[in-house]
């Protein structure tokens, strides 16, 4: 962070930390304790969000050993979905005309009749 301050020529203001306003202290030893400080902070930082995503790490890790299921419920299949599979099936209908009939896009008819399809010859 500091080195791309340094590249830009940008000068950090730091509200409640008036050491770290680089604006005032152009010597030697203002911007070599600003730099440190900064790095000090960038560290600091860096360390805390490595700790945060790996306690969200663990903390799935067991929710997923307790069993508990992430994301969206799924939906029931629509009524009529069984006749529109054996019509889709027999030829007697198209994708665009069996998925819009039940309301749903091609790629999700697809993909409940896979499903429908694999529990079946479970």
């Amino acid at each position: 962070m500091a080195d791309h301050n340094q590249e830009k020529h940008a000068d950090i203001v730091v509200l409640d930390m008036p050491l770290l306003d680089t604006r005032a202290h152009k010597d030697l030893t203002g911007t070599l304790i600003a730099d440190i400080v900064l790095q000090l902070l960038s560290y600091v930082a860096q360390t805390e969000r490595e700790l945060i995503r790996q306690r969200q790490a663990e903390g799935i890790a067991a929710a997923k050993a307790r069993g508990v299921r992430f994301g969206r419920k799924p939906l029931d299949l629509p009524p009529g979905f069984e006749e529109v599979c054996k019509a889709y099936g027999a030829g007697k209908t198209t994708i665009k005309a069996a998925a819009s009939s039940l309301g749903m896009s091609q790629t999700t008819f697809y993909r409940k009749l896979k499903q429908h399809f694999a529990e079946k010859t479970k």
